[in-house]
């Protein structure tokens, strides 16, 4: 009876494991705090954040934190949307 329940939670446990089998298109999030951001990952494979820094460089560390959490679900253009650099170009130069 419950073993159809068990075997699914089996494989949401392997696609867990396996983030990079996941392939985000569009996303939306709030970001919680002292002021509340909300960042979209928009179809065109752009970014979007409503903060103040974003307007002016067109990427914040909301979208950053969100491209490195998200890193193995996003295509190259998400992945770099907002800078010249990935993620891990940048962690590799800061160290």
């Amino acid at each position: 009876m419950y073993s159809d329940m068990i075997s699914k939670i089996d494989k949401a446990k392997r696609y867990a494991q396996e983030p990079e089998r996941i392939a985000i298109q569009q996303f939306s999030a709030i970001f919680r705090g002292g002021n509340n951001h909300e960042v979209q990952l928009l179809a065109s494979g752009e970014w979007h954040c409503d903060c103040e820094f974003f307007a002016h460089w067109n990427t914040c560390s909301h979208v950053m934190a969100l491209q490195r959490i998200l890193e193995p679900m996003l295509n190259d253009d998400a992945r770099r949307a907002g800078s010249p650099f990935t993620f891990d170009e940048i962690a590799e130069a800061v160290g």
